[in-house]
């Protein structure tokens, strides 16, 4: 097995992972016992854990049962089954560091639909009622917590003992092995794809059947869904609707791509997607807020032109790399670089780099957009509390940090051509500023 380099030093690591591993459950279980059970303000669940202690946080903790592990299997095997067995397009993903091009079947989009009609209908015609998955959330996020943290060990001893592809290896350390992953592509057998499991299928699936759950629970607890539910609700299904239609270009991207399966990544699309993600719809359901009809639908039209902003982005990114450059950007030809590489095994290879349309906005103009359109589904719940916002700032703290990465891994790769196209493209994601 090759060696692999890491993301970050080990001290970095360390620190990583001590923080996700001592930081991040707590706040997980703190954030959903704040907006469900301390009226959404920070205060409250502070002033009850000065009063209480050690001891207070231990009695909020919710434990895993019996109904969560429940939802949480038959959640996991109906994704997991329609991953397997829906018919979709044939997609080869990127050219791998070790010269292994994953195949994969394009399915998600068809996988979203059924989901969300099945939930729904399961809902309509009485046979399940989804406001159990939300009665049972701090249990269900408990049991997620540990949970994942098993399954990081099963893809750590699965990385060592049985991996899908050479990109595949050991940094001769522990910790950082179990923290970023053994495996770039894991598989169960020839065709489950592990990672487009936990992250699309698992992650972003649980993300629109949540913004959903937390409708449906305002409206059977108040017999009406607030214009601020709605906004929230509407534009993060269409987030996700457009994550799911753009899915085989996600397997493109650094996540898919070049973070290898491990504890950081994994845990993350199991726990904190669900969590966090999707947490202002959480605070909504007990503060219903009357924007009125004008303020509702600005705040949507702003957020779906987001949405469509950072697809389009993506998009316009995809077309040129499909027709190798030939192709129109903004109705004129597009500017590129020609930029040449050398792979692992020695080979050289060419790779073009767009530098119009968006992308000579900025590197990452992408993720301007996605902080907004994030924003505008959190600002219906205005100014009372700043929880809701959490997301918000994190999401900008994550993409600033993954253009520094990304940016590093090009300037390695590229060399003398990615100077070239910081010249040509000088800002990393605000244009003109940052």
């Amino acid at each position: 097995m090759a060696e692999t380099k890491t993301v970050h030093s080990p001290l970095v690591t360390y620190f990583s992972m001590i923080s996700l591993l001592t930081l991040c459950p707590p706040f997980v279980i703190l954030l959903w016992y704040t907006m469900v059970h301390a009226d959404g303000s920070v205060c409250q669940t502070f002033d009850y854990l000065k009063q209480h202690g050690l001891q207070g946080f231990i009695n909020i903790w919710p434990r895993p049962t019996a109904t969560a592990l429940k939802l949480i299997a038959g959640y996991a095997a109906f994704e997991a089954a329609l991953q397997l067995l829906l018919p979709g397009k044939r997609v080869e993903g990127p050219i791998s560091p070790a010269g292994n091009r994953p195949v994969y079947k394009a399915n998600g989009m068809l996988a979203y639909f059924v989901t969300l009609a099945t939930y729904l209908g399961l809902w309509w015609f009485g046979i399940f009622n989804p406001t159990i998955v939300y009665d049972h959330l701090g249990e269900i996020f408990s049991a997620l917590i540990f949970g994942s943290f098993v399954f990081c060990i099963f893809l750590y001893i699965k990385g060592h003992l049985a991996p899908s592809s050479t990109d595949s290896g050991s940094s001769g350390n522990v910790i950082i092995d179990f923290y970023w992953g053994m495996e770039l592509y894991p598989r169960i057998g020839k065709n489950f794809d592990i990672k487009v499991f936990t992250n699309c299928r698992f992650g972003m699936m649980s993300w629109a059947v949540l913004a959903l759950t937390y409708c449906i629970k305002q409206y059977e607890e108040n017999g009406r869904v607030a214009d601020s539910m709605l906004v929230n609700t509407t534009l993060m299904l269409v987030y996700v609707t457009k994550f799911f239609w753009w899915e085989a270009g996600y397997w493109n991207t650094m996540d898919i791509a070049h973070d290898r399966a491990g504890f950081y990544i994994c845990w993350g699309c199991l726990v904190w997607v669900p969590s966090v993600y999707t947490s202002p719809g959480m605070y909504l359901v007990n503060h219903p807020v009357n924007l009125g009809t004008q303020l509702a639908l600005y705040i949507l039209v702003a957020g779906i032109l987001c949405i469509y902003i950072n697809y389009d982005c993506d998009r316009q990114r995809q077309e040129f790399r499909r027709t190798n450059g030939k192709c129109t950007v903004w109705g004129k030809a597009p500017s590129k670089i020609v930029a040449s590489y050398t792979t692992n095994a020695g080979e050289t290879r060419n790779s073009i780099l767009l530098t119009s349309g968006w992308w000579g906005l900025s590197r990452h103009f992408h993720y301007v957009p996605e902080i907004l359109a994030a924003f505008f589904w959190t600002v219906p719940a205005l100014f009372n509390h700043f929880l809701p916002y959490f997301y918000v700032i994190f999401l900008t703290i994550l993409l600033f940090d993954r253009a520094k990465r990304d940016d590093d891994r090009c300037r390695s790769k590229y060399g003398k051509y990615w100077k070239l196209y910081c010249e040509k493209v000088p800002y990393r994601i605000i244009p003109g500023i940052y």
